[in-house]
């Protein structure tokens, strides 16, 4: 039975935000909390796009009216699942449990 690495994303909104750094900082933290101590084998970090004209990485972050919208990455290794499906599953369970009303995604699943 393989080893899976699952990676999720969720939308994280943070009100009254001063600047992009302050909402990463604070979804990040919130996120952490809210995962530990049933998940706290889940990795959080912020979620990166990359710009389509020049490639260049920015954050996953958007602010308007002082709320913002941050893109939030998360990592999960799950051991000995039946089929990739099956980790995703876990991941989905795992998470959601912790996070609820957050929406989440997988947007990976690596066999490791």
């Amino acid at each position: 039975m393989p080893d899976y690495l699952v990676v999720l994303e969720s939308a994280w909104m943070i009100r009254d935000a001063d600047s992009v750094d302050d909402a990463i900082s604070i979804a990040i933290s919130e996120a952490g909390k809210r995962l530990n101590p049933t998940a706290k084998f889940v990795e959080v970090e912020a979620g990166i796009l990359s710009c389509p004209y020049c490639e260049e990485e920015l954050p996953c972050t958007l602010i308007v009216a002082r709320t913002a919208l941050v893109g939030v990455k998360m990592e999960m290794k799950v051991y000995k699942a039946d089929s990739e499906e099956h980790a995703r599953r876990i991941a989905l369970s795992t998470i959601g449990k912790a996070l609820r009303d957050i929406p989440l995604e997988i947007i990976e699943v690596e066999e490791l």
